[in-house]
């Protein structure tokens, strides 16, 4: 059965790590998947990496599908009740990124109540293998090309605050950094 794990939050040094490939697909990477899988929905947020709690492998989960409680966009019908629909991406590893850029408003999980505007590649194509270890590829544009450029990120020890500004990212990282002195208290 999946449990919910903690997850990680900035400055722990392991979100600047880059996570290690996993080298053989079997019950416990899977039961890790669940896990996270699990872990992302109850934070909630829509795409997990390993190393966000705390195991650094080359794993993530996405599921961008709405959600109970999402609100309709004016003058739409409420959507009927939401159906899951995870990906699990293994050793996931952008192939092409495409010209055009998108700008779109990231949060995480990591840095938790902090958002700001990521200026990325509006689509791009992944390989990965699924949980089976069935090697995949997809391409994907809009927020689905976003949430995979930035798991694929903390893959690389890579936060979405570093693609802002030298001074937004280092207020961030201050004001993180403090709170978790004070809590250490």
């Amino acid at each position: 059965m999946a449990r919910i794990r903690d997850i990680i939050t900035i400055p722990d040094k392991l979100l600047k790590e880059a996570s290690l490939p996993v080298e053989r697909i079997d019950d416990e990477v899977r039961a890790l998947l669940d896990d996270m899988l699990e872990t992302m929905y109850e934070a909630p947020g829509i795409g997990l990496a390993a190393v966000q709690v705390g195991v650094p492998r080359r794993l993530i989960t996405v599921d961008i599908a709405p959600r109970e409680g999402d609100e309709p966009e004016e003058g739409e019908e409420p959507p009927p009740p939401p159906e899951p629909d995870p990906m699990f991406l293994i050793n996931p590893e952008i192939l092409w990124r495409s010209d055009e850029v998108k700008t779109y408003e990231e949060g995480c999980l990591s840095i938790p109540e902090y958002f700001a505007d990521v200026e990325r590649p509006a689509a791009v194509r992944v390989a990965y293998l699924d949980r089976d270890g069935e090697a995949r590829e997809i391409e994907a544009d809009g927020v689905l090309a976003v949430v995979l450029q930035h798991e694929i990120d903390h893959l690389d020890g890579t936060l979405f605050i570093d693609h802002l500004s030298r001074l937004k990212r280092d207020m961030v990282v201050k004001k993180f950094t403090k709170q978790a002195r004070t809590k250490a208290l």
